[in-house]
């Protein structure tokens, strides 16, 4: 197996079937001496929370459930 120019390297099916790596599924890298480790992320990714934590604070008016559900709708 190479990595190519851009960095990237195919996860075998077999292994991919075992992890439950589905398209999209975040992971992490851990290094252990000089063995790299392919790992699910967690549950608390780092995406996500910084994504929320982005969000936090940013609405100006309170909207009801059926407000917001209504302007998702439309």
């Amino acid at each position: 197996m190479r990595i190519t120019s851009k960095g990237q390297v195919t996860v075998p099916q077999e292994i991919r079937n075992k992890l439950g790596l589905l398209p999209n599924t975040e992971v992490e890298f851990e290094l252990k001496g000089n063995v790299a480790v392919l790992k699910k992320a967690g549950v608390s990714s780092r995406r996500g929370r910084g994504l929320l934590q982005a969000m936090r604070g940013k609405a100006s008016t309170r909207l009801s459930t059926d407000e917001i559900m209504a302007l998702t709708r439309k």
